[in-house]
């Protein structure tokens, strides 16, 4: 089994640090990262994005020629990961002794770490697995009624503690992210359909997570109407081919209720803290 040891210095450093694993080429355009890997230990891409402090998403194409353990440091920004699994199985644990969890192919999971422990990762050789991690850093969340980073923090940064929790199979997660594959493939159009995209399956998610979520997703559904209105302000930019769907999304979020939209049916969550 490859070991690997990850710091969490910054979203370039992740990269670097991978390429430096893996092998690989890395392209970066604005706050895009590409990394194509083919070498005698992988072969795939990692691909990822930043949006400036307020979240990063990844995604993992890859199939390794042998096991992988990747033990990821404990990040001071205190972040809390949705993840999504497209293809293949994902297991985790909090520490390299920690209890083991796994997420399969079309289920989600959400993860934050309050401690030190390292949260590890471990992937089968000759098997390809796809899956999206989507990180909102909660260290610095305002305290304020429409914030969403403030909401997540809320709702899933534990005293107690790591936390663990992993949904059941969910295909209308996995549609947002099929859309997220037919976006425009580069510009500043992509990085703003993207990101309404990403904030979509976030709302997914939670909903998923709770029982009462229709009543606790008020801020969350403001906070979506607000980005909107933030897009429709920017200048010098030709929006014929991303009016439309905003403002159906707009429509959506303004006359259906979330039950109605996603056609979500709920089962109680099984959570899982580890001191």
């Amino acid at each position: 089994m490859k070991k690997l040891y990850l710091n969490n210095g910054g979203f370039e450093a992740v990269f670097d640090n991978l390429k430096e694993s893996f092998g690989g080429d890395l392209k970066i355009s604005s706050n895009e990262y590409n990394l194509r890997i083919e070498s005698k230990w992988a072969k795939g891409t990692i691909t990822g994005i930043r949006f400036e402090k307020e979240m990063t998403y990844l995604n993992f194409d890859i199939v390794f020629y042998q096991d992988v353990m990747l033990s990821i440091e404990a990040n001071p920004f205190a972040p809390v990961f949705f993840a999504y699994c497209e293809k293949g199985t994902l297991t985790h644990s909090f520490g390299a002794n920690g209890e083991l969890k796994t997420l399969k192919k079309q289920q989600s999971g959400i993860m934050s770490n309050s401690t030190s422990i390292n949260s590890v990762l471990y992937f089968e050789s000759h098997k390809q697995i796809q899956f999206s991690l989507i990180g909102i850093p909660t260290a610095a969340a305002r305290s304020t009624a429409f914030d969403f980073a403030s909401e997540v923090k809320k709702r899933f940064i534990h005293e107690s503690g790591n936390y663990l929790y992993i949904g059941s199979e969910n295909h209308k997660i996995g549609e947002k992210f099929e859309e997220l594959k037919t976006i425009p493939k580069q510009g500043t159009i992509r990085y703003l359909l993207m990101k309404d995209i990403l904030k979509e399956v976030l709302e997914l998610e939670i909903a998923q997570h709770s029982y009462n979520y229709l009543n606790s997703f008020d801020p969350l559904v403001n906070f979506a109407v607000k980005q909107i209105g933030e897009i429709k302000r920017i200048s010098n930019l030709n929006f014929s081919g991303i009016i439309a769907p905003v403002l159906h999304f707009k429509k959506n979020l303004q006359t259906r209720s979330l039950k109605e939209k996603y056609h979500l049916e709920l089962e109680p969550f099984n959570q899982k803290l580890a001191s």
